[in-house]
């Protein structure tokens, strides 16, 4: 695949312009006029499963760059929980996930790509598995859409990266995640919010070979 293959953004929500009332101003997950387009069942299962879905989406970028095409976010799901990559407490109705090692199983396994799961990742790391041509996708905190604020924690929020190979770039260029629920054009970098011994949880995916 070549360096500039262009990369999708697909978004956990089915309307990428209302992320920022779902995020910040209250707006209701069911209240999306394009849910449908997530290939969800009904509304209130969409309602119910898009605000867990940053991984999903992921995946789901993953796939398109790599082939030019992928099931929906929501078939996507139903194979992600077959692998136990989510979970569910029958009473609560409270939603874990996503689970990275069966959530990387279920990616080996149905899909054309390799997966390997990184309990940390140093942002060294992270370049180097950049510049050998791997996509990470990286935990952070979901506050990384708001560079202003200080970053409140980490983990929790997946995202792919992807990078040329660092001898096709002149440095110091800094990492543009992309991100599966942004609310506005100016993405952080990662040089811009993190140390550089700062630390992800990830999921490696090898698709370039």
């Amino acid at each position: 695949m070549p360096d500039d293959h262009a990369f999708p953004t697909i978004t956990q929500y089915a309307s990428p312009d209302l992320i920022a009332a779902f995020a910040y101003e209250g707006r209701t997950h069911g209240a999306d006029p394009r849910w449908a387009e997530s290939g969800a069942p009904d509304l209130d299962t969409y309602g119910r499963w898009c605000g867990h879905m940053c991984g999903i989406a992921c995946l789901r970028m993953a796939l398109l760059a790599r082939t030019g095409n992928a099931p929906t976010l929501f078939e996507l799901l139903g194979g992600a929980r077959k692998y136990g990559a989510y979970t569910e407490n029958l009473d609560t109705g409270t939603i874990h996930g996503l689970i990275y090692a069966p959530f990387a199983q279920y990616v080996q396994d149905t899909h054309p790509l390799k997966a390997q799961v990184h309990p940390t990742l140093t942002v060294p790391d992270l370049l180097t598995l950049l510049d050998n041509g791997h996509l990470v996708m990286a935990s952070v905190h979901k506050e990384i859409r708001r560079p202003e604020n200080p970053a409140p924690g980490k983990g929790g929020h997946p995202r792919p990266h992807h990078q040329p190979p660092r001898r096709h770039r002149a440095p110091p260029q800094p990492l543009r995640p992309h991100r599966p629920s942004p609310h506005r054009d100016n993405t952080p970098t990662l040089a811009s919010r993190l140390p550089g011994s700062g630390h992800f949880a990830h999921v490696d995916f090898h698709i370039w070979s």
